[in-house]
């Protein structure tokens, strides 16, 4: 069998010599350099130069990630079970933490995400839920950002996606809001009788106060039951005619007491 000629094996040599010692970064790219096993500083973007035995280098990505949280089994308040999924975007801003504090980052990250999300929409009721999502979904970001701080994790955002609820509670929800709906037609209805009694009693006292007014109401409607195909003709009899009567029967009632 041949032997590989010397400057071949030279050559490969310094290949992996160069590869192992040169590293370049890109613009959103760091190095955690490890100097015999301890940590020495962060390097990068750019070319990076390493003692090959000796130092050893951890690429970290400083770009935000979009971290899918698996769908949660949630009981809320009001014991009413219901299956949450969310997203979250983070980002590494110190790649000594993320690579020295914790082993996997992303996966502790993720782990943590589901805890939060079921522990704090476990503290609100179904109506928050789907009504209040930009309070919870504050509420999950702040929690997330002050635990993952001594990762070195930044939570940018976090947005729940779905909410899905049993077709039970589907059903009962649509009970509900069937209920409100009747409820606020009924209040509708009420306020409209309640207007409409004030403004009969306001119209009513400034007839009283202008006879003739009446006296012309009365005419009106009389010309507007004539207009109607009708065999009744009514009368409207002057309010000076009935006074009279109306006293002397007073009277007299008055008298047999």
């Amino acid at each position: 069998m041949p032997q590989l000629p010397l400057f071949a094996i030279i050559g490969a040599a310094v290949i992996v010599v160069l590869y192992n010692t040169i590293k370049i970064l890109k613009e959103y790219e760091r190095g955690v350099i490890f100097l015999l096993g301890r940590f020495q500083r962060v390097k990068g973007p750019g070319l990076i130069i390493l003692i090959p035995g000796i130092q050893k280098m951890v690429k970290v990505d400083l770009r935000v990630i979009v971290l899918d949280v698996p769908t949660q089994d949630v009981i809320s308040r009001d014991n009413v079970s219901v299956k949450v999924n969310a997203v979250i975007y983070f980002r590494i801003v110190d790649p000594e933490k993320a690579i020295i504090r914790v082993a996997n980052v992303f996966e502790a990250t993720s782990q943590l995400s589901q805890t939060t999300l079921r522990s704090v929409l476990g503290q609100h009721e179904l109506d928050d839920m789907l009504a209040e999502r930009d309070k919870l979904n504050t509420d999950i970001q702040n929690l997330l950002d002050a635990r993952t701080d001594n990762w070195g994790i930044k939570v940018a955002n976090v947005e729940i996606k779905h909410v899905d609820l049993d077709e039970s509670m589907i059903r009962a929800i649509a009970q509900q809001a069937e209920a409100e709906r009747a409820r606020r037609a009924k209040i509708i209805n009420a306020e409209a009788e309640k207007q409409a009694a004030k403004m009969l009693a306001e119209a009513a006292n400034m007839l009283a106060q202008e006879e003739q007014a009446l006296q012309l109401r009365y005419l009106q409607t009389l010309k507007e039951i004539a207009n109607e195909r009708s065999n009744t003709i009514v009368f409207p009899l002057p309010l000076e005619l009935v006074e009279p009567l109306v006293k002397l029967t007073r009277s007299a009632a008055n008298k047999r007491e």
